[in-house]
């Protein structure tokens, strides 16, 4: 992935069909980090479960009210690593961040679960003092 969120492409797909598993994972990171609230919101199932350092959530509407605040600094993402194992699947990326303390990537990797093409659960870990040095509490 690219870090120019206007360049950003789809992640290379090595399945025909776009409702696998990765596919979906792939656009909703697309999305995400793009800053395409909207198309995320598409990609979430209504019950979308999120847990994060930061953010524990049920319901995609809670979810997505609690992602508004990263639009405005998030610049792209570039996957590193994607594996699934049926309808779970694991992505290993760091993501471009940019804000007023400073610019610089953070390390993630995400848990996703899709079912009917939609993702129904989340979790993500990184280092919660990287992105806090870019990041500061307010």
């Amino acid at each position: 992935m690219t870090t120019d969120p206007s360049q950003a492409t789809e992640a290379p797909s090595t399945r025909a069909d776009s409702h696998a598993p990765a596919s979906v994972v792939a656009e909703y990171l697309t999305a995400f980090y793009r800053g395409d609230l909207d198309r995320v919101g598409q990609v979430l199932a209504q019950g979308f479960a999120f847990e994060g350092p930061f953010l524990r959530v049920e319901g995609r509407d809670g979810f997505l009210a609690g992602a508004e605040g990263l639009r405005s600094i998030v610049r792209g993402h570039r996957l590193l690593h994607q594996w699934d194992d049926g309808t779970d699947v694991s992505s290993v990326y760091e993501v471009d961040l940019e804000t007023p303390g400073g610019r610089g990537s953070v390390l993630m990797s995400e848990w996703h679960t899709v079912r009917d093409g939609q993702l129904v659960s989340g979790r993500v870990v990184f280092d919660t003092a990287a992105f806090r040095a870019l990041v500061p509490q307010r």
